[in-house]
């Protein structure tokens, strides 16, 4: 549920906007000073605050620098209509859009909903690539690319070797045991083999490439009569 903080001193208008947002299945908080609307800033992150510029104790110029202070959350400033100096400040104050007073709800709605479905696409975008890499001291795990490196330096590995580094760099802290690690990294045809012992020696190869030493390792860990484990 997307939340909406509206700060505006003129209660009906935040009253017939609350109404409107909360028909779109929003969350909307209200603000009728500068200082109410910081305090509520401070207190939960919005994903889209109204703003209105003509306001008491600390007016939206001032509210819009303040939360910029600890905040990205988007801003959209209410501007009389005409007054282009306000839209000038207040973008350079900040702002991500303004809307021109007297405003149709209706535009108000899309330009809340179309940021919204921005930010959406930014988070989802740095979701991905925040699981294209792993990262675990000086080892980095590139997934997309499938490229390993400790420190600067880019460590050749086997397909074996890099699948089985990934399935326990991802899984960090949990135990596989050499049957399952054998199912997951070779397959279910293997596993019917039965013969852990190639896990056992890709492990000791992978830590002969990765670790800096292979002897005490580092990353790639043994849990004695269970199996293995990656140690973020």
């Amino acid at each position: 549920m997307a939340k909406v903080l509206v700060v505006d001193d003129e209660k009906l208008i935040v009253k017939g906007i609350r109404f409107s947002l909360e028909q779109e299945g929003m969350e909307v908080d209200c603000a009728y000073d500068g200082e109410e609307a910081v305090n509520l800033a401070k207190q939960t992150e919005y994903d889209v605050v109204l703003l209105d510029i003509m306001l008491p104790k600390l007016d939206g110029f001032e509210v819009c620098q303040a939360i910029r202070e600890f905040s990205e959350m988007p801003i959209i400033m209410l501007t009389a209509r005409g007054e282009d100096m306000d839209k000038i400040l207040g973008l350079e104050n900040g702002a991500d859009d303004y809307i021109t007073k007297p405003f149709n709800i209706l535009e108000v709605k899309a330009r809340i909903k179309a940021i919204i479905r921005r930010n959406a696409r930014k988070a989802k975008r740095a979701d991905k690539q925040d699981n294209r890499m792993v990262t675990a001291g000086d080892l980095k795990l590139d997934r997309e690319g499938r490229r390993v490196f400790v420190g600067d330096k880019e460590i050749n590995l086997t397909a074996k070797e890099f699948d089985l580094l990934e399935l326990l760099a991802c899984n960090p802290n949990k135990v596989y045991s050499r049957e399952n690690l054998l199912t997951f990294v070779w397959g279910n045809r293997a596993s019917e083999t039965g013969d852990v012992r190639i896990v056992d020696v890709h492990v000791r190869r992978l830590r002969e490439k990765i670790e800096p030493s292979p002897s005490d390792p580092k990353y790639v860990h043994t849990k004695w009569g269970v199996g293995y484990y990656f140690r973020a």
